[in-house]
């Protein structure tokens, strides 16, 4: 991790209340996001990942969330210390976000135009008719047909693929320096979600924006990122390069992770691996390792104490048996 980074996220830690007590939901993460680099943060559900870029764009909801220590830079500028009245300049700006689901995010009582166009007037200085033009050059970008047309439509009017590309288009309409894309193909076909991170990679060169992928879906780290973190119960495990990571997997779970890939056998039917176990209580954490109980080579320290994230061959790692099995 540099100190030129665009975002450097150091000892983020955000809890939340609930019915049942206080739960940690990102505990102790560090990573930066270089310029014009693509970022993968992959983890299965409840990870923390998503929670983790909702604090960068300061949208966690207090109450019942609390960001307990940490900072957040952009450019070397603290996000949290700043009032809400600057960071509404700075998200869309600066740092935009594309949602996980569009038609939550998209204003159902409002056309296409209106939600666009407004984004656009709030952080440039354009008269509407020329907001509107902004509007309709970004539809082109991202692929939608006749987009005049589309501007005078309303959300549910769409297919979720169209929606998803609205949202591109006005996240990137202001010209960000970083893209924060929030499992950008959930809920789409096939077909649509290679189309969608295809205009994705594609707009980050047009506009030379870092972009930070968050997904559980490891074939999308491969095809579009330069560097994976993994997640796993609120904490960073480990932080590689894409083609590092997958060669040489470091921690257990990263490992269980990619042995689980569905894989095609050519004239033979294999049992499909999983990581046998549950993901722990977050409200009743173990004292050590988080993943020692479903660790093939888990031992007493890692049940005793909490690995420290350490430098290994190109990636930092929480594990204090990390590597292959014969390393």
């Amino acid at each position: 991790m540099t100190s030129e980074a665009l975002l450097s996220v150091r000892n983020l830690s955000i809890e939340f209340s609930t019915e049942r007590g206080v739960v940690r939901a990102v505990d102790d993460v560090s990573f930066d996001v270089e310029h014009g680099e693509t970022l993968g943060i992959v983890g299965e559900s409840g990870c923390g990942k998503t929670v983790t870029a909702l604090a960068v764009m300061q949208l966690i909801p207090m109450p019942p969330g609390r960001i307990v220590s940490g900072s957040i830079r952009l450019n070397g500028q603290d996000l949290l210390a700043l009032p809400e009245r600057q960071m509404r300049n700075i998200r869309g700006r600066d740092i935009s976000m594309i949602f996980q689901e569009p038609m939550t995010a998209l204003n159902p009582v409002f056309t296409i135009g209106n939600q666009m166009v407004d984004v656009i007037r709030r952080h440039q200085p354009m008269d509407r008719a020329s907001a509107r033009r902004r509007a309709i050059e970004m539809l082109e970008k991202v692929g939608i047909p006749i987009p005049d047309k589309r501007l005078n439509e309303y959300p549910h009017q769409l297919s979720g693929g169209m929606r998803q590309r609205v949202m591109i288009a006005m996240a990137l309409s202001c010209g960000p320096k970083l893209l924060i894309a929030d499992e950008p193909t959930t809920a789409l076909d096939v077909t649509t979600q290679a189309q969608v991170m295809e205009q994705i990679v594609s707009l980050q060169e047009d506009y030379g924006m870092a972009v930070m992928l968050i997904t559980h879906d490891l074939g999308v780290i491969a095809e579009s990122c330069r560097r994976a973190l993994v997640m796993y119960c609120g904490q960073l495990i480990e932080d590689a390069p894409t083609e590092r990571l997958y060669e040489r997997p470091q921690h257990p779970y990263t490992q269980g992770l990619l042995r689980s890939i569905p894989r095609i056998r050519r004239q033979r039917l294999e049992t499909l691996p999983v990581i046998e176990g549950t993901v722990p209580d977050l409200l009743h954490l173990p004292p050590g390792c988080r993943f020692a109980d479903r660790c093939p080579r888990a031992a007493d320290e890692c049940r005793a104490h909490q690995p420290p994230l350490i430098d290994r061959e190109l990636t930092r790692v929480a594990c204090f048996y990390p590597g292959a099995r014969d390393d």
